[in-house]
This record gives C-alpha cells, sequence and structure tokens, in this order.
C-alpha cells in the first residue's frame, strides 16, 4: 500500500488523464507501431513530463522483451507506473476501444455491401496497397530485429539470419507456422549466445535444445472456443509489432480452420491499416466475419490478454529481469524466427493476392510511397489505392 500511495503522490496526472490521452490516441493514432510508441514519448516524457525517461526505456525494453504488440503492451506499461494494476487496465482497454468500435463497424458495412462489385473493386485496390506496406514494414522489422544488412552486422549476427531464412521457406513452403520451431530456435540461440548456469552444466545444453444482414448478431457457440484458443496462442507470440500476427493468422485462419479465404484475410489486414491505433486490432474484424461481435470481443480479448499479463506481471521485476543476457538472447532468437515467418507469409499472400499488372503496380508504388515520401501516412495511400481500384475496374 505504501508503494502505490508513493507512486500516486509522485505522479503528475490523475487516473482519468492517463486514460484519457490513449484514448484520443487510439482513436487518432495512425501509423502503426513504430509511429505509435514514437507519440508517447513526445507526448508523455518530452512535452507533458508525466513519464521519465527511464520509465519510458524501462517499459520500452519490456515490451521488446516479452510477447505481445509492442504499442500497447508499453502503453499498458505506462499506465501501470503511477497507478499499478488499475492504470494498467484503463490505458490498455481504451487505447485498442476505439479502433476495436471501427472494425466492428467495417465489418457490419463488410457483411452488407462486400459482395457488390464496387466493394470488390475498393478492395482490390487496397489489397494490393496492403501488400506494398507490410512489405516495406518487413524489411524494417528486419532491420530492427536480426541486423542492418552490411557484411559487419551480418557477420556478427549471422545466426539470426539463418533462423530468420529458415522460417520464411518454411513459412512459404508449408504455409503456416510451427509455434514449436520459435521456441526451439530461441532456446539454440539462448545456448549459444548467453547460456544460463543451469545449461552450462555438461551436457545439458544440447539435451535440452534435442528435447524441446450486417451480422452483429450473429452467434456461433461451437466457434467461440475455437477463436478465444486460436487468438489467445497467437497472442503470446507477437514480439516486437503486431504485424508479427500475421503469419499466424494467415496459416490458421485461411489454411487450418478455413474460416475466411485469401482475400478475406488481406481485405481484414486492410482493415487494420485504414482505422487508428493498435495493427493487431484486425484480429476483431476477423472474429467478427466469423461470428458477429461475439467473435470480434474474444478474438479481440484473446490477443490482448497475454500481452496485458505478460506486462503486469513482470512489470515489478523487470528492472533485475531485463539485465538477464539468456533471456535477452532467448528473445533476439524467437524474435528473428517470427520476423522471417512474417516475410514467409507475405510471400505467400502477395502470390495470391498480386493477380495483374496494375495490382503490381499499386504494391511497387506503395513502397516507393512510403520511402520516398517521408510524412505520408499509411491512411492515405490506402484511400488512394482504393480510388485507383475503383478506377480501375469501372473504366478498365
Amino acid at each position: 500500500m505504501e508503494t502505490v500511495t508513493a507512486q500516486k503522490d509522485a505522479a503528475r496526472y490523475s487516473l482519468a488523464d492517463i486514460t484519457k490521452y490513449f484514448l484520443k490516441l487510439g482513436a487518432l493514432g495512425f501509423g502503426g507501431p513504430v509511429a505509435l510508441v514514437g507519440y508517447m514519448h513526445r507526448d508523455l516524457v518530452e512535452q507533458r513530463q508525466w513519464i521519465s525517461e527511464d520509465e519510458y526505456r524501462e517499459g520500452l525494453a519490456l515490451a521488446q522483451l516479452a510477447p505481445g504488440p509492442l504499442a500497447a503492451q508499453l502503453g499498458i506499461y505506462l499506465g501501470y507506473v503511477h497507478y499499478g494494476i488499475w492504470g494498467a487496465t484503463l490505458t490498455g482497454l481504451s487505447f485498442v476501444l476505439p479502433s476495436f468500435i471501427m472494425v466492428v463497424l467495417l465489418g457490419m458495412a463488410y457483411k452488407v455491401y462486400g459482395g457488390l462489385p464496387w466493394m470488390q473493386s475498393v478492395f482490390y485496390g487496397v489489397g494490393s496497397a496492403v501488400i506494398g506496406i507490410i512489405t516495406l514494414s518487413c524489411y524494417k522489422l528486419t532491420l530492427k530485429s536480426v541486423s542492418k544488412i552490411e557484411p559487419e552486422a551480418i557477420r556478427s549476427r549471422w545466426l539470426l539470419w539463418v533462423f530468420f531464412f529458415t522460417m520464411a521457406v518454411v513459412t512459404a513452403v508449408l504455409e503456416r507456422e510451427e509455434v514449436w520451431l520459435f521456441i526451439f530456435l530461441g532456446l539454440v540461440y539462448m545456448a549459444v549466445k548467453a547460456p544460463p548456469k543451469w545449461m552450462q552444466r555438461k551436457g545439458n545444453a544440447l539435451s535440452v535444445i534435442l528435447l524441446t444482414g450486417t451480422g452483429f448478431w450473429e452467434f456461433h457457440p461451437g466457434k467461440l472456443t475455437q477463436l478465444g484458443l486460436f487468438f489467445t496462442e497467437a497472442g503470446a507470440f507477437v514480439f516486437g509489432s503486431g504485424l508479427a500476427i500475421i503469419p499466424f493468422l494467415q496459416a490458421g485462419v485461411v489454411n487450418q480452420m478455413g474460416w475466411l479465404n485469401e482475400q478475406q484475410f488481406l481485405d481484414s489486414v486492410a482493415v487494420a491499416m485504414i482505422t487508428p491505433g493498435p495493427v493487431v486490432i484486425t484480429v476483431g474484424f476477423i472474429g467478427f466475419l466469423v461470428s458477429g461481435f461475439a467473435g470480434a470481443a474474444v478474438a479481440a480479448s484473446g490477443v490482448f490478454f497475454p500481452c496485458f499479463v505478460f506486462t503486469v506481471l513482470p512489470a515489478p521485476y523487470f528492472k533485475k529481469i531485463s539485465k538477464n543476457t539468456s533471456i535477452k538472447a532467448f528473445v533476439d532468437g524467437i524474435t528473428a524466427a517470427v520476423v522471417g515467418a512474417l516475410v514467409g507469409s507475405v510471400f505467400v499472400i502477395a502470390t495470391r493476392s498480386i493477380v495483374d499488372i496494375p495490382s503490381a503496380i499499386i504494391a511497387i508504388s506503395t513502397v516507393l510511397a512510403l520511402i520516398y515520401v517521408k510524412k505520408i501516412q499509411e491512411p492515405y495511400i490506402i484511400l488512394v489505392a482504393a480510388i485507383v481500384g475503383l478506377c480501375i475496374k469501372t473504366f478498365l
């Protein structure tokens, strides 16, 4: 009780203040995880000085170290800093709620108009632009999570590049992700890079490595349990960015469960791109298409619950945990594998979505626009792509 009281006394803001801030950020924060993390630093550390630089860095390190969408996890940690569980809960909910409502509304429109030619034309352009956005994001994630594409950097982290390409090929060929392989590669990297004391005992490392209308009221009770289990598993293996969940979703939702077809899945990713807040909210749209509002709520809860748990539980002890080199090495190995899987998944999606020259041009133009037009944001690109797609299908 004394610690909580001291935290509240030290805060320069009320619980309502930070809740309102994250509600606004969730409603207006476009640009994906990197942009959202930057907004938090600018607003909460530099301008309002609610959070210290050290507190922000600790939260960012924890968000990168533990599974969970980066921006949402950082927001939950910042809410926890001065207001504990209540702060973490309210900031997390307020950050996710606006985009969740938006994807449900878009899901309702998709159910009603998705079969009409004009809607299909819009998503023809949007889907191609999404491929371009994800491709560039994969490139940035690779540089951040594996290494820069420079001879010296590649030599120093060559094993992570092996993990990266292994998972990219496995995902592209099998068209699904093997979760056990993520864990295995994480343990391999931990054993090589920074083995803990128990693993340093003779013979232990090798044995461990080897063993290791609108559809709103639609309701399908049998699918809700499946949705909950699937999305909770997916949420537990999202490292670094909401985009990392795409391989899990594409393999499970399309190939294994058969809930959506390839085009519907790509449209779901597009919906996440045109709404503010965390990109991973695409699961709400997917859940809605599968089982109405109940499905959307279960899917979103399943993905964000592990994120909340993995942030709140280690938060009081993180200063010590963050210095453990073995844990860092384990996460580095998993992260390289996850990013590789993301690249493989993008390859699979692209081969099915880029169906002609115009769609290829839209995808390439999207990448070039994001590279050379520095201040342009994804929602504007999506809007232009929707108009172009509509024009192409209507007049050509």
